[in-house]
């Protein structure tokens, strides 16, 4: 448990830290008992929770502090977030070693000669560099929860329950993992399940305009038809608690309520919020340094196992190549610092595993390629990297769709799984992928599809395959890695097959959407993954599974460092979020996971920031 720390040591403690919200400088003698390494969902609140808890912090974060940024602050602005110079990192990843089929993905990104993009098929500019598919991250205070669409969705229930089989160690069930969501959420909508509301999560539920829209009252009445259910329950169904402890949670369908980390005012929550505030109210014995590239992992090598001890690193701004202001000329000024207890590795799905790489753990053969000391040979650390599936219906209606900010989320079973396997979102957008200006539709950025666009966007949760690779390309701690997502590699067919019945669900209630009535918004044409009036496409199943996996995009990257059992010579982590081979240094992001958790990570990396604080106060080493 944490120590109980008297004023006159609380005092001395204090003197030894900086606590402004700047926080810039490391403390004189470079020692802390932790040190955190990124700021996202797992590191921010794992080292806001260990320095309440009285603990001394050292939390280095490589990108500024953009929490005032408007694009940032008002959750709404999420596109123009992901888009903006200040606060994303660009990385760019293959879905497979088909180059005929990377290259009829739609919106595969060029560099060209003046420093600017192109996206798209067919013939870039002359001299036009292919990078591949755009793959948004966001470097800045918060990690990748200050650029998202704030879904919030604690995944079904078998996600948790299948680490508590395979570990061995039920405190992974989904059970007693529910706490931790207690815990951390400040809930500000109704529900008749427990929650908590005092906690440093905003949570809301947005309204899906059923009372405000008669488009979309009218089309989520039909999902609710096609799901099972009556017109009358409509609006019940919208108001169901997405994170509820319903019985048979896993296997509930239909429309339901959407839960955001949005404040009631309408700005975004985040760990990056609370980290700051746990900085700037100055009482805490917490260092926060900003523009600080951690490098590399410093081991202390004569025990029995290597023991992690401090972290080398490079201060200064836009130090990684990731970030669109990198200047390879800036090589930042290098520093170490000291953890006496632990170091705390939270880089996100494709920074933590290049970090535990540069620092010589991971696959003996690949280290040895660019003659990285091995420190550790462990298979797992970048391979089997996972990610869903996301695709989309996307049709045009025969009027412009009214309300197009309201939006509901669907969950559907399909064949392919004995739980609900599609999450989807429906209303008057486009979303189609990533590439640089998303949503704006390539190559001149001009617009989406009009005000008559209507679109499900589909997650595919637990796909089969789960065969990403994600290796260094150099020994320079600032360039990216290569990634290779392997899209499809295994179990195509079904996972297709699921994703196609999603679609094909929708169209079974979009397809009833009155054609004869004066103004109605039907009948709706398909752009995508057929073409044509709905209930009357020309393609066939074969068409539309070629597209969808040619097409398909994601970005809920994870597992590449993952937890798993003993005997898994792929298992970087045990249960307790302790690196294999080593002492003192655990991951703690959405690399720890065996596999995507639910449709969105979010929400389960802030719920592992939890169990880990839990973990480690409990002295759990």
């Amino acid at each position: 448990m944490a120590p109980t720390l008297s004023l006159a040591s609380s005092l001395a403690s204090l003197a030894l830290f900086t606590l402004s919200a700047s926080a810039t400088s490391l403390a004189n003698n470079n020692t802390y008992e932790y040190i955190v390494v990124g700021t996202g969902p797992g590191g921010g609140p794992l080292a806001a929770n260990l320095a309440r808890a009285g603990h001394s912090v050292l939390v280095l974060e490589a990108g500024d502090d953009q929490t005032e940024n408007v694009n940032v602050s008002q959750w709404l602005n999420f596109n123009a977030a992901g888009n903006d110079p200040a606060t994303r990192w660009d990385f760019f990843v293959k879905h497979s070693d088909d180059e005929a089929r990377e290259a009829r993905y739609l919106h595969r990104t060029w560099r060209k000669t003046d420093g600017n993009f192109y996206v798209g098929i067919g013939y870039p500019p002359a001299g036009a560099k292919p990078l591949g598919i755009y793959y948004p991250r966001a470097g800045t205070l918060g990690g990748c929860a200050m650029h998202n669409g704030c879904l919030t969705m604690n995944p079904n229930d078998l996600d948790w329950d299948d680490i508590a089989e395979t570990t061995g160690d039920e405190s992974w069930s989904s059970e007693n993992m529910r706490k931790y969501l207690v815990q951390l959420e400040k809930v500000h909508y109704n529900s008749t399940y427990e929650h908590g509301h005092n906690g440093w999560l905003d949570m809301t539920m947005l309204d899906p305009g059923f009372s405000t829209s008669a488009d979309a009252k009218q089309l989520s009445q039909l999902a609710a038809q096609a799901a099972g259910f009556s017109i009358a329950d409509t609006s019940k169904l919208l108001t169901q608690d997405m994170n509820g402890d319903q019985p048979n949670r896993d296997n509930l369908v239909g429309p339901f309520g959407g839960v955001s980390h949005v404040t009631p005012e309408g700005r975004r929550s985040s760990p990056g919020y609370y980290l700051r505030d746990t900085v700037k109210e100055g009482k805490y014995p917490i260092t926060l340094s900003l523009d600080t590239l951690a490098t590399k992992i410093i081991f202390d090598k004569k025990g029995k196992k290597p023991k992690a001890i401090g972290i080398e690193y490079l201060k200064g701004k836009s130090l990684y190549s990731a970030d669109p202001r990198y200047n390879a000329s800036e090589k930042g000024v290098a520093g170490k610092a000291y953890a006496s207890k632990e170091v705390i590795i939270s880089g996100g799905a494709f920074n933590s595993p290049q970090l535990l790489l540069l620092s010589g753990i991971g696959p003996a053969a690949h280290l040895k390629k660019f003659k990285i000391p091995v420190v550790v040979d462990s298979p797992g650390v970048g391979q089997q990297v996972a990610d869903n599936y996301e695709a989309g219906i996307l049709s045009l209606g025969s009027r412009a769709v009214t309300g197009l900010g309201e939006i509901f989320p669907a969950f559907w079973k399909t064949s392919q799984s004995k739980i609900r396997d599609i999450y989807m979102w429906c209303g008057g957008f486009s979303f189609e992928g990533f590439w640089p200006g998303f949503p704006n539709i390539p190559p001149n950025f001009t617009g989406t599809h009009g005000p008559n666009q209507y679109e499900c966007a589909l997650v595919h949760m637990n796909p089969r395959s789960q065969a990403g690779v994600l290796e260094l390309q150099s020994t320079d701690p600032r360039d990216v890695p290569t990634i290779n997502l392997n899209f499809f590699k295994d179990g195509a067919d079904h996972d297709l097959s699921a994703i196609l019945e999603g679609v094909n669900w929708v169209r079974s209630w979009l397809s009833k959407v009155p054609t004869t009535e004066k103004g109605s918004l039907g009948p709706f044409t398909e752009l995508h993954p057929c073409e044509g009036v709905i209930g009357k496409q020309n393609c066939t199943v074969a068409s539309q599974k070629t597209y969808l996996k040619e097409q398909a995009y994601s970005h809920h990257a994870s597992s590449s460092a993952r937890i798993g059992a003993d005997d898994d010579k792929f298992a970087v982590l045990d249960s307790l979020f302790r690196v294999r081979g080593v002492s003192g240094l655990r991951v703690v992001d959405a690399s720890s996971f065996p596999k995507v958790p639910g449709a969105f990570p979010v929400l389960p990396t802030m719920m592992l920031a939890q169990k880990a604080t839990e973990v480690i106060l409990k002295g759990r080493e």
